[in-house]
């Protein structure tokens, strides 16, 4: 054989050798874990840098970044972290650690509107925090918080920041308040947590060490409202079925009303309205003409002629439906979905129907939502959802089924919420109704429009119903409701800030009534993992059906697939059986405990055991598979909502936008 070629042999036999002996560079892994490995959060303005000796050639990152740490480095008195976008050995470069976040978990939390309750307060330290707590020094409390919100606190006051006047919205004016540790806590009978935070608007710049006469890139501002004045939009979702005319002529009558008195106020243009008609699925009844249809856009809503002209056309079917059931979920989504909502600062959907929605476990809804998924779509997008609910003779049957299904559709975070039945399906009392809750947000607007700063939630209203005890309640839900919503707006206009905080600690409850949660969790996923999780669950749930999983591996895919997301999301699709191979999920493989434990907050699959889904009957556990299957539509609907996502780099929306889903909405 040619000698140049048996060295060539030879050589590429070496190579292969020394390429096969090589060990493959792993990031560090948490102290104590066997799999789980250590990972941060770039802050906005950090510098990635080749080498910590080349800080001053350093590029700025997309903020909120999320790395892997190979390597911890002290150049000086700065430690440096050798950083990769993934577990396999890509190496992106160094970065201060002062300019990173710990990501050891997928979770954040989000402030709750302070309304009707204290706004939470930062302590610099746990010990001070608990003692607190276990004290229930409500004096102490008392005035602590009085100093905070003063803004006098000393250097020795054990409270470094409060959270703003107003509601920040995650959404609008992304921050990110990532867990770092949690303590459990009792405050009365209530279980509370204590948790270690830090606090980052996306505005914020990060001192830099030898970097500091480099600017970083610049973050686009929050937006502000496109209109001056305050605002509001109200679309009317319309069941335009059968016998529905009545309704509709007192919806016409009630909008005309409305446009007069803004008239008057010289306050045109400052609420526009929006019509969306909703029958049934044509499949059962092709003679309904439409599932939905948009009559009125918010923009051609604003003027009255042009509203009252494009509602002519709309009457109720001359034929009836298959049942006592309607697709109102699809007119409330398209409602949601196909209005433009910018520039409007109070957004309301009324629902008026005479019938039952129809569900997610209904083959005939077009949705396949739940009451929840919808109603999570609507918050999304800063909407609240009134339902006036007609109760018919003719529907009777069903109206207890309905009801339940629509309380839920129009919960509203912090007011409850915002159904109403109108009995018998009066029109007259439909109308009054209609007028006092349409009328209601009006006078909001116009007390808005005066600038003045509202002191209490009282109703504003021409007149206050009377003898109608449900109509009263829902009224003074809109009150404490248009108060907050005008105080939004108040705040926003005075540039109230999330305030930036390291390492700091707060108590998820409200001190002085701690049946009240103060934080939401959420779980940050980029628009690609979400379109991962939404395969994954899909094809978990579609090899259940097909009886491919016993009862415990199906569990153990759900939960291997739940932990990942809530400590991993970059690892969707390599820890679940059905994904990864089989053999490969976090049960199978020994660290489901690994992910679960340190964890404060847990998906609510992770309280299922075995045991529970033998006991349950056959009936419970399809119901949970139509929960899952709701969640998979919604995770659909939210992918595709592509204003709701937020591109970190300024830049357009893509698979790396990111979004803070509420950890409810998750398996």
């Amino acid at each position: 054989m040619n000698k140049i070629v048996i060295a060539s042999l030879f050589a590429l036999l070496m190579g292969s050798v020394n390429a096969a002996t090589t060990i493959q560079k792993s990031p560090l892994l948490l102290v104590g874990k066997q799999n789980l490995y250590q990972r941060v959060l770039t802050v906005p303005g950090a510098l990635l840098a080749a080498s910590p000796k080349a800080a001053d050639a350093g590029k700025a990152t997309t903020p909120f970044t999320a790395y892997y740490v190979y390597k911890r480095q002290k150049a000086g008195k700065q430690e440096w972290l050798q950083v990769g976008t993934d577990r396999h050995g890509t190496i992106n470069g160094w970065v201060p650690a002062n300019q990173t976040l710990e990501w050891n978990q997928g979770l954040t939390v989000a402030f709750r509107d302070p309304v009707d309750r204290d706004r939470s307060l930062l302590f610099r330290d746990g010990k001070d925090l608990q003692a607190l707590v276990e004290s229930k020094d409500l004096q102490r409390y008392k005035s602590l918080y009085s100093q905070a919100e003063r803004g006098s606190m000393d250097a020795n006051s054990p409270v470094v920041a409060i959270q703003p006047k107003g509601h920040v919205d995650i959404q609008e004016d992304f921050y990110l308040v990532p867990i770092h540790q949690h303590q459990d806590v009792y405050m009365g009978s209530e279980q509370a947590r204590m948790l270690q935070v830090s606090s980052v608007p996306l505005s914020y710049a990060p001192p830099t060490s030898k970097a500091k006469a480099k600017k970083p890139k610049a973050q686009p501002a929050p937006a502000l409202p496109s209109r001056d004045q305050y605002s509001a939009g109200i679309v009317f979702a319309i069941d335009s079925t059968k016998s529905m005319d009545p309704y509709i002529d007192r919806t016409r009558k009630a909008v005309m009303k409305i446009y007069h008195s803004l008239n008057q106020a010289g306050l045109m243009g400052n609420v526009s309205f929006g019509l969306v008609s909703f029958r049934d699925n044509l499949e059962a009844v092709p003679e309904v003409e439409y599932l939905t249809r948009t009559y009125v856009t918010l923009e051609q809503g604003s003027n009255p002629e042009t509203f009252i002209d494009n509602m002519e056309g709309l009457s109720a079917a001359t034929v009836s439906s298959q049942d006592f059931q309607e697709d109102a979920y699809a007119g409330v989504k398209q409602a949601i979905e196909e209005m433009n909502w910018k520039g409007q600062h109070a957004r309301y959907i009324v629902l008026v129907t005479d019938a039952g929605p129809r569900v997610e476990k209904d083959p005939l809804s077009s949705t396949g939502m739940s009451a929840e998924g919808l109603q999570q779509l609507a918050w999304d997008n800063g909407v609240a959802i009134f339902v006036l609910h007609l109760l018919t003779p003719d529907s009777e049957a069903d109206h207890d089924n309905a009801e339940e299904q629509y309380k839920r559709l129009s919960q509203f975070p912090g007011i409850g919420s915002l159904y109403y039945g109108v009995p018998t399906g009066d029109v007259d009392r439909f109308g009054r109704a209609l007028d006092t809750l349409a009328g209601q947000i009006t006078m909001q607007v116009k007390v808005a429009a005066s600038n003045a700063t509202p002191s209490q939630p009282q109703p504003v209203a021409t007149t206050i119903v009377r003898g109608d005890a449900e109509l009263e309640q829902l009224q003074e839900k809109v009150a404490k409701l248009g108060y907050a919503l005008r105080m939004r707006y108040l705040q926003k206009h005075a540039n109230d800030k999330v305030p930036n905080v390291f390492n700091a600690w707060l108590v998820d409850r409200d001190f002085r009534n701690p049946e009240r949660r103060t934080l939401d969790v959420r779980v940050l996923l980029t628009r690609d993992q979400l379109s991962d999780l939404h395969d994954i669950l899909k094809k978990v749930l579609n090899t259940a059906e097909e009886g491919l999983l016993s009862p415990k591996n199906f569990l153990n895919e759900l939960k291997s697939l739940a932990a990942t997301i809530s400590r991993d999301p970059e690892e969707l699709g390599t820890t679940t059986a059905t994904t990864a191979g089989q053999g490969n999920s976090l049960a199978d493989l020994g660290f489901m405990v690994e992910y679960i434990e340190d964890l404060p907050y847990t998906p609510e699959v992770m309280n299922i055991s075995l045991e529970d889904w033998h006991s349950w009957s056959a009936t419970e556990q399809i119901r949970f598979l139509h929960k899952l299957e709701a969640k998979i539509n919604y995770y659909r609907a939210l992918h595709d909502h592509t204003d709701l996502w937020v591109s970190l780099d300024g830049g357009p929306v893509d698979g790396d936008s990111v979004f803070p889903i509420a950890l409810d909405m998750l398996p």
